[in-house]
């Protein structure tokens, strides 16, 4: 995506070397171009997130990167279909509705036969002990909480596969099977092997378990088949996003182009508002760049290359001609100075703190005025023969 660098543009800082009215108008713009600049950001970092995401993105368990919630996925598919992604992800919606009513029938066909499973082993004339929880206190297992972590019994299994208990309700097959050998586990873990009810227990464990292994296969196929639906599901919800993010990179685009365009407008604009520089307002700003820092300096002499591309910054010795120079770049470096004067005088109050809103809203204009330059150079360089 061309230009995905959003840094604010940069203008002139407050144009008092201007007619008011236009340094209004010119300013005013700059603030506009600072809030759009500020909205491109967003969504360029929006755009790059989900493509690192989706190339590389691992999580800290080493899973891969995929929606974990329902309430995301479909905003995103929403998204994609308001955004203009092709007609098959608007079919998507009612694609899934309809999967997973047919994957609630399947489950609950499977849930009737286990149920049926369930009731020829609660007929067995040695069912009776665990179709109530365990009278522990009529009995007087005082150590039957000691032993028995999870009490179980068909009665309970029953009432949540009816829907009875709406807490604890059955999600699976499994779960269910689970909790039916744990009735009798806790009976034979309880009572003696030699015990009626370890016998009993057993017994009836065995002949559920024959019974499970009968409908098992169907069970292994469902669940193989849920897995590939839900894959499926998150295949759909990463094109959707990818439709969205596609489009949202498209005009991101557009947008940024412009703004590039409104930034060279602008440029011109306060080239043509800048009043001629006085000889002894450049010789102040001979005077204020020699009292620069070091990098400071650097800084300075970058905004003089920036115009002008033969200027040599980097050499030991540089003659700097400041009647050769344009006068939006005497500008600039006026603002820059008076700038870095500032800093510095903070700095030596030691207070590095004491920066406001203004000064940075100051140097996001400085900014955009740099950039202003920057396109005005690579525009010049395209020109050239």
């Amino acid at each position: 995506m061309a230009g995905s660098s959003t840094a604010a543009p940069e203008a002139t800082q407050h144009l008092p070397e201007v007619e008011e009215t236009e340094a209004e108008l010119i300013n005013a713009q700059v603030d506009d171009l600072i809030l759009k600049a500020d909205e491109l950001e967003k969504k360029v970092i929006e755009v790059v997130n989900f493509y690192e995401k989706k190339h590389g993105g691992v999580n800290a368990k080493g899973t891969s990167l995929l929606i974990k919630d329902k309430a995301s996925a479909a905003s995103h598919s929403t998204n994609a279909v308001n955004n203009g992604a092709s007609t098959s992800n608007n079919k998507q919606p009612a694609e899934g509705a309809h999967k997973d009513a047919a994957c609630s029938k399947r489950m609950q066909d499977l849930m009737r036969q286990f149920g049926t499973m369930l009731r020829q082993i609660t007929t067995h004339k040695w069912a009776w002990p665990f179709m109530q929880p365990v009278d522990v206190e009529g009995l007087g297992l005082h150590d039957y909480y000691e032993i028995i972590k999870k009490p179980m019994d068909i009665g309970t299994i029953q009432n949540r596969m009816e829907g009875k208990d709406e807490v604890n309700r059955y999600k699976n097959v499994r779960e269910i099977y689970a909790d039916v050998r744990l009735v009798f586990k806790n009976a034979m873990r309880y009572n003696d092997e030699n015990n009626d009810v370890h016998v009993m227990a057993k017994t009836l464990l065995e002949k559920f378990e024959e019974k499970w292994l009968q409908l098992l296969p169907k069970v292994i196929e469902e669940e193989t088949r849920q897995k590939e639906e839900e894959a499926q599901v998150s295949a759909n919800i990463m094109i959707a996003q990818e439709a969205s993010i596609s489009r949202l990179a498209r005009e991101t685009d557009n947008e940024l182009c412009e703004l590039s365009l409104r930034l060279k407008e602008l440029r011109q604009m306060a080239i043509e508002s800048c009043r001629k520089m006085t000889s002894e307002e450049k010789r102040k700003l001979g005077t204020g760049l020699s009292n620069l820092s070091p990098e400071d300096l650097n800084k300075a002499l970058e905004i003089i290359a920036q115009d002008n591309p033969n200027f040599q910054y980097t050499a030991e010795e540089v003659d700097l001609d400041m009647d050769a120079q344009s006068e939006l770049t005497l500008w600039r470096l006026k603002f820059f100075v008076r700038e870095a004067h500032e800093r510095q005088t903070r700095n030596n109050n030691n207070n590095n703190n004491s920066a406001t809103k203004g000064d940075d809203a100051s140097k996001r204009k400085r900014e955009i005025c740099d950039a202003l330059a920057k396109s005005a150079k690579k525009r010049g360089k395209k020109q050239s023969p």
